[in-house]
């Protein structure tokens, strides 16, 4: 069977599965389970998933729900779906840990909760990992006991995971296979709510199907999955390709099977919410529909706006809710939606009123719903959240670790209930960084201030998968009463990231501590400064994405010596995936900064006219790139081919694969048009992959050199080059992709290290 249709009929026969029981947990193969109660369903539901995550030791595991809901008074939601209304059931998060060997008990109030139980157990009595971004798994035949039981307690309920990009930057076309482990993986780490965008666009055909849209006139509207965040976010619609009828019911599929595992786990699905997005021509086909229209972004044509305050609206919304009740398995209590994004027009509609609107039509549909809105850039406006009923509203914060004028969320947002968030990369960068001393001092000082409506946490990379340290440090947060001690914390995690003891690993980690992770937001950025080898050629490159910082946040040649005491882990701790992964972090991060620092002498040599300097410069930035290159193809994860390949995988034939792997690498490369590629989205999803190294990245600056190079021959200006049509041929035709890796970690990061003390 060709790849396309098998992964196409797995999705849909996985959905049959859940679908036949909607309101059943669904087993790990899809099928559901028997109607049980919720407490032998809870402790099942988490044993599959440590069946899935320890195969070899879930047996060891018991799993038993406590029962914990209380009753609370007014006020906002403190669960999961909690409302505002008087005798609102809430549920406080707790696990505990007890037994001795081989027979090892973990209770909680939901099987993410108890998963939650299981990743402390892992990590401080096991000396275990499992993480987005590697495992290590190194455990003895009978699981080691406790001392004394031990028992944690979530002090925020809101733990929110994925960002509005996450199906971009991730991976739109990852299939179940990858949702399955990432979903028991979130739960793992205490997450209990989980944006869930798939089959977003099945359910936008579906209802404007019943306003007088044809199929074809919807599929040409909607965007390819790659880009389908910013057509849901309001930023555009129509690229680059029309959707197919199999390609929505496939992704339909997706989002079903997502969404009943989420309940299963026990954790909320964040569904979109309907804030006014309608296609073209909405006022010619409904008689007396009121639409804002909203331009252009980055030279795409944005969607047009429907009033919320009129009756089209009350319409258009109560057939969205209800659509997605039917597709997505029932109701959630948590709806994502942002007025306005970035640059949205409201025109003479007064935002307070629309805001009232949007939130009357949630409400209608789902009367204990809380919006979930993005806190970025001037979102959400005062007008906005004075507008509405704050008990059903939860601002998820990007800004919390960005800048340092952002001191008092509560006038920010006048006591609106909030997040503390953090956005570590964007466009899915592969730079290693966090501002892991703003998380340890920022979080329960501002949870513990008088008046404070600090509520939970909200992990928002733009893309997953990556900074694995970082993304366990966030998620412990809120499990911690106090102030982390980041020098103890980085220490205990090399343990158990290795399995073992070491110094030098526990030496690296320091390092890493003291620079990747020791930023701040004093410098008003959150994420680190990507790679200049992704940049388009310039010999004054600042940065390969426009908006990333434009020097490195710390010292190249303090982080440097990270890898030396990596690569001296003693042999028995180096074979986990945990440290190969770890390991060629570092070494891509190495070589990635010696290209900040190579650049301004290859300038410099330029500029002097110096021929042989500048050859022999020019000569180590394109070695550097090779052995970075080498390095990046002996991980799976590292390969631009596999993201090529996903893509295609969904396609019915020849013509749909095409069309879908251009949306996959384009997001990568050009972004979009020409117009959006020169106004700063080309390169905005920078990543240091093989493939795109070797392949792209090598082509621009072996190009550009070549110029340089000519014109200092020939004594003249060198000749411009459109980088737009080269970037776009290659994104076009990109040749043979390995979609399988190749070489060793270990040796290739040792080459590394050779080449950059030749290169120095």
């Amino acid at each position: 069977m060709p790849l396309a249709r098998r992964a196409f009929l797995t999705a849909v026969a996985g959905a049959a599965g859940t679908v036949a029981c909607s309101h059943a947990p669904a087993h790990s193969d899809g099928t559901p389970a028997k109607e049980a109660p919720v407490t032998e369903a809870a402790a099942a539901a988490a044993t599959r998933a440590a069946r899935r995550l320890l195969p070899h030791h879930w047996r060891q595991l018991r799993f038993e729900t406590t029962s914990t809901d209380t009753r609370t008074g007014t006020g906002t939601g403190t669960g999961p779906g909690a409302g505002s209304r008087t005798g609102t059931r809430t549920r406080t998060d707790t696990f505990g840990v007890s037994g001795g060997p081989g027979r090892i008990t973990i209770t909680g109030d939901t099987a993410a909760t108890q998963l939650t139980g299981l990743r402390w157990y892992l990590k401080h009595i096991a000396h275990a990992n499992i993480s987005w971004a590697g495992e290590q798994l190194d455990l003895p035949t009978d699981l080691p006991g406790l001392a004394d039981p031990v028992t944690r307690k979530a002090t925020v309920p809101h733990r929110f995971a994925l960002n509005d990009t996450n199906d971009g930057y991730t991976g739109a076309y990852n299939d179940w296979t990858y949702w399955e482990r990432e979903l028991d993986v979130l739960a793992l780490h205490g997450y209990n709510e989980v944006l869930v965008y798939a089959g977003a666009d099945a359910l936008y055909h579906r209802v404007f199907r019943g306003f007088g849209y044809t199929d074809e006139e919807l599929r040409q509207w909607i965007a390819g999955p790659a880009h389908q965040p910013w057509w849901l976010m309001q930023n555009l619609a129509a690229f680059p390709d029309p959707v197919s009828r199999q390609l929505l019911d496939a992704r339909t599929a997706l989002g079903r099977r997502i969404t009943d595992r989420v309940r299963e786990l026990g954790m909320t699905p964040v569904l979109p919410g309907y804030f006014g997005t309608v296609p073209p021509g909405f006022t010619e086909r409904n008689e007396g529909a009121r639409t804002v229209p909203q331009g252009t972004w980055m030279g795409l044509r944005r969607p047009d706006w429907l009033d919320p305050r009129t009756k089209h609206f009350e319409r258009v919304a109560a057939a969205f809710y209800r659509a997605q009740d039917e597709l997505f398995g029932g109701p959630s209590t948590l709806y994502k939606m942002d007025l306005l994004h970035e640059g949205g027009d409201p025109g003479d509609v007064p935002v307070a009123d629309a805001a009232k609107g949007v939130e009357k039509a949630l409400l209608t549909a789902h009367p204990d719903a809380i919006w979930v809105i993005l806190g970025w850039q001037r979102n959400p406006p005062r007008a906005i959240v004075d507008a509405v009923d704050k008990a059903h509203m939860l601002v998820i914060d990007g800004l919390s670790d960005r800048f340092p004028k952002v001191k008092d969320r509560e006038a920010d947002w006048g006591d609106t209930p909030y997040a503390f968030g953090s956005i570590w990369n964007f466009g899915g960068h592969t730079t290693l960084s966090a501002n892991t001393p703003d998380w340890a001092a920022l979080f329960n000082k501002w949870r513990t201030k008088p008046g404070s409506t600090l509520r939970g946490v909200a992990l928002l990379p733009e893309a997953a998968d990556n900074n694995p340290a970082a993304f366990e440090l966030f998620s412990e947060l809120v499990w911690e009463e106090g102030e982390l001690d980041l020098t103890v914390w980085f220490r205990d995690w090399a343990l158990s990231r290795y399995g073992a003891r070491d110094p030098h690993a526990e030496a690296a980690w320091d390092i890493l501590r003291r620079t990747a992770y020791g930023t701040t937001r004093a410098d008003s950025w959150s994420e680190g400064a990507d790679g200049l080898f992704g940049a388009r050629p310039a010999l004054t490159a600042k940065s390969a994405a426009k908006w990333s910082p434009k020097q490195l946040r710390y010292r190249a040649e303090e982080f440097e010596p990270a890898l030396g005491e990596l690569l001296r882990v003693r042999a028995n701790l180096r074979n986990s995936s945990a440290y190969r992964r770890d390991l060629l972090d570092v070494a891509r991060q190495a070589v990635s900064n010696r290209s900040r620092v190579l650049l301004p002498r290859i300038r410099e040599a330029y500029e002097a006219g110096d021929t042989p300097c500048f050859d022999r410069l020019t000569g180590d930035w394109l070695a550097l790139m090779d052995v970075l290159e080498t390095l990046l193809a002996t991980d799976s994860r590292h390969l631009l081919g596999r993201w090529v390949a996903d893509a295609r995988a969904w396609g019915a034939d020849a013509a749909e694969r095409d069309r879908l792997a251009y949306d996959n690498l384009s997001l990568l490369t050009v972004w979009g048009t020409r117009q959006g590629a020169d106004a700063g989205l080309r390169d905005y999803a920078n990543r240091e992959w093989a493939g795109l190294v070797g392949g792209l990245y090598r082509l621009r600056w072996s190009t550009y050199f070549t110029e340089l190079r000519a014109s200092m021959a020939d004594d003249r200006e060198p000749e411009a080059v459109d980088w737009f049509a080269l970037e776009e041929r290659w994104t076009r035709r990109p040749g043979h992709l390995a979609t399988r890796p190749t070489g060793d970690t270990y040796e290739a990061a040792v080459r590394v290290r050779e080449v950059l003390v030749t290169t120095r």
